[in-house]
């Protein structure tokens, strides 16, 4: 038998545990579009714990567990399956004004595992959160304002500030516990 083939398959690039992991991760972050709270805004998203999950998963996960979590979510709300915030899916929701905070997902899932490093730190974790934040917020708005014709007053007071205090304590909470779901995922 050739050993050269054994090492080589033995290298997967993630386990099988870790795959299940990241499918049962997939699923919740699928779930928590539901968990919502509607906002008096007209034509504005509810406030869902998908922020939260979003902040654990790229907090959590390396870069290419985080990707894929977020890649699975992603694509199944392109093809129809209601997985986006308030169970939305489709193009059509993405490119509507509130869609960028959406799409502005995966951006994070990618970043915030590439500048976070490997070894926890409670206060770098914790701006890491807050960058992840302001992604998620700025892109949110920067695309309201361009598909609503808003100034950037108007983009700012309707699509930034009602959002930033409640995602800044989902972020803030995420960073502190990340220890403890260390300790579960691996």
């Amino acid at each position: 038998m050739d050993n050269t083939n054994i090492s080589t398959n033995s290298k997967s690039l993630i386990s099988t545990k870790r795959l299940v992991l990241c499918g049962l991760f997939a699923a919740i972050l699928c779930v928590s579009a539901y968990l919502s709270i509607p906002t008096p805004l007209p034509m504005a998203p509810k406030i869902t714990l998908m922020n939260f999950m979003i902040f654990l998963i790229a907090l959590l996960f390396p870069v290419t567990e985080s990707f894929l979590i977020g890649l699975v979510w992603f694509l199944l709300g392109i093809v129809g399956l209601p997985v986006f915030i308030g169970g939305s899916s489709g193009i059509g929701y993405l490119i509507a004004p509130y869609g960028a905070y959406t799409w502005a997902f995966p951006i994070v899932l990618v970043v915030l595992p590439l500048i976070r490093g490997k070894k926890y730190n409670r206060i770098w974790y914790t701006i890491c959160g807050v960058i992840g934040v302001l992604i998620i917020d700025l892109i949110g708005m920067f695309w309201l304002k361009t598909s609503l014709g808003y100034d950037l007053k108007t983009a700012f007071l309707t699509g930034f500030i009602p959002f930033i205090p409640l995602d800044l304590v989902k972020a803030v909470v995420v960073a502190q516990i990340i220890p403890a779901f260390k300790r579960i995922v691996e």
